[in-house]
């Protein structure tokens, strides 16, 4: 599946299902095919996606000691989820400032 996120104050935001679930999961709901996000949810959501992307960046850093300890280097530079997110707070930011919920779905 993929997610399209609409909001009247930003261009859409394209997710592939397995990012999209995740996003919806740090927001505290089930993926589903078709949602709503509310002005007066989004300040709770975006505390919520900063706190997941501060475990994100702790694990992330954790695991490079670990390696560095051990002697090995990570694999590749994977895309944090601080800059998989990025487009997402973006939204909410534009669609909170101008009080318009995010919808998405068919």
């Amino acid at each position: 599946m993929i997610y399209k996120f609409k909001s009247k104050a930003s261009g859409d935001v394209l997710m592939m299902g397995p990012n999209g679930d995740a996003f919806l999961r740090v927001l505290g709901r089930e993926p589903a095919a078709k949602g709503i996000l509310e002005p007066a949810q989004m300040a709770a959501a975006l505390a919520a996606i900063e706190q997941a992307v501060a475990q994100d960046e702790a694990a992330r850093q954790q695991a490079q000691q670990e390696a560095e300890i051990d002697g090995r280097k990570l694999s590749g530079e994977a895309i944090s989820l601080r800059q998989r997110l990025w487009p997402m707070v973006d939204m909410i930011q534009r669609s909170n400032a101008e009080e318009v919920p995010i919808v998405w779905g068919t």
